[in-house]
């Protein structure tokens, strides 16, 4: 499979099936995008890319939440192990999506009530929409 990374300037890249994440219900907004490749930047570890393949023009910069100070606490229910197929906490990271917020100049935001959850083991993942964050959680990167 081969597919274009507009976004990064990247023409008939490479992906190996085996290496895709399934999101078995999509990210809020992007139901219909359930495979993504994750990528970084050759030199920018901290930022990775999740890179829809069903649809190249979707893709969502995440980091990890400690990048920016950020510390969760995040109870999954039955329902949700369930749905990535999660056996063992050691397997699951946690990050969040960041986006450039231009009605206020252009500030880098994290979207922090709503993670993505990793299962590393067997690449599924999953957003999770938190119903109570506690506001120091929120954070604004300058």
């Amino acid at each position: 499979m081969k597919i274009d990374i507009e976004r990064l300037g990247l023409k008939n890249v490479a992906i190996d099936p085996e290496t895709l994440f399934s999101f078995p219900e999509g990210i809020a907004g992007f139901e219909h995008c359930r495979r993504f490749k994750l990528f970084h930047e050759e030199g920018k570890s901290t930022v990775f890319w999740l890179q829809s393949v069903d649809d190249t023009d979707v893709m969502f910069p995440i980091v990890a939440p400690e990048a920016l100070d950020i510390e969760y606490q995040i109870e999954l229910s039955d329902a949700d192990c369930q749905l990535i197929a999660l056996q063992d906490s050691q397997d699951v990271v946690v990050a969040v999506i960041v986006y450039r917020n231009e009605a206020e100049g252009g500030n880098i935001r994290a979207n922090t009530r709503s993670p993505v959850i990793l299962n590393l083991k067997n690449r599924m993942g999953m957003q999770k929409v938190l119903q109570d964050v506690h506001p120091t959680l929120l954070y604004r990167a300058c």
